[in-house]
């Protein structure tokens, strides 16, 4: 398969072809949806809360999504990689935001980054673009707002507020975004939005009708079963899976039977070593020839 460009994403959706983005926070985990022929692995900021275990996506690092994205790319040969810029790497200044994105495209290896915010980070995205950096726009829910927001809650659901989050992705296709993220809007309103854009709409919790969609791979799957907000499909329940192989695996260590002979590893010569005649303790056993 040939690697999935900036371009190549924005044909599809002049060809009607639908996009297909999963998150991924390591090489393994890559290597996997990668090989399932995914156009875009997204390095998002959520590992905040996937992986670290974090209420939110605040407390994420740039270096943070370097040390991920490398284990990324390092696992991935098709899917175009996007790294997420986290809270304050952009926001302070147009000249932060640009030293950042080029950190994470020479150090991390991403092919794009991805940001959050609309209008007000429009010039932001002009510069980056200008200095040669691709850049994924991000609409709507923006969870690195979530304080300013008031919690994880839809957006766009007032005719005031729907314009807001259209105009917003219209300021970011301007600026020179090639593909927006679209996050928990009315379908309605994401509809209007891809409509409207000439770059393709990636959609998570905004209805069918975006240019494609992105969901976080823990949840597809089903890793964490107290979480399945509306949005998800899970195509898998492999938490309960590992919660029953782990607890199979206990079972037999306690008792015994793991491991077995099949599992062990045997030696050519088993002799005892004498001790040196200054050396008052009891005989080494010494494990000597080559362990096959």
């Amino acid at each position: 398969m040939k690697k999935v460009t900036i371009n190549e994403i924005v044909a599809k959706k002049r060809r009607g072809e639908r996009l297909v983005a999963l998150t991924a926070y390591d090489a393994t985990f890559a290597r996997l949806i990668d090989d399932a022929g995914v156009d875009i692995i997204l390095v998002g900021d959520s590992l905040g809360m996937v992986i670290q275990g974090q209420a939110n996506t605040l407390p994420v690092t740039l270096d943070d999504i370097i040390y991920h994205t490398r284990a990324v790319a390092r696992g991935c040969n098709h899917a175009h990689v996007v790294a997420d810029m986290p809270f304050m790497t952009y926001q302070a200044s147009v000249e932060d935001a640009v030293r950042n994105a080029g950190r994470l495209l020479a150090e991390a290896g991403a092919e794009s980054v991805k940001l959050e915010g609309g209008s007000e980070v429009a010039a932001t995205v002009q510069r980056m673009v200008q200095a040669g950096i691709p850049v994924m726009g991000h609409v709507g829910l923006t969870p690195q707002s979530v304080h300013a927001l008031g919690g994880f809650v839809v957006q766009g659901k007032t005719d005031a507020d729907a314009q807001r989050v259209l105009d917003d992705a219209r300021r970011l296709e301007d600026a020179g975004c090639y593909a927006i993220v679209v996050e928990s809007v009315p379908a309605l309103v994401a509809e209007a939005i891809t409509r409207a854009l000439t770059i393709p709409t990636i959609g998570i919790g905004a209805g069918p009708d975006c240019d494609g969609q992105v969901l976080v791979i823990y949840d597809l799957i089903g890793l964490n079963p107290a979480f399945k907000p509306r949005f998800v499909k899970r195509y898998a329940e492999l938490g309960a899976a590992v919660q029953n192989a782990v607890a199979s695996y206990a079972d037999e260590v306690r008792r015994g039977v793991f491991p077995d002979a099949s599992h062990a590893f045997e030696s050519k010569l088993l002799t005892r070593v004498p001790v040196p005649a200054d050396d008052t303790e009891a005989e080494v056993l010494a494990l000597y020839g080559t362990v096959r």
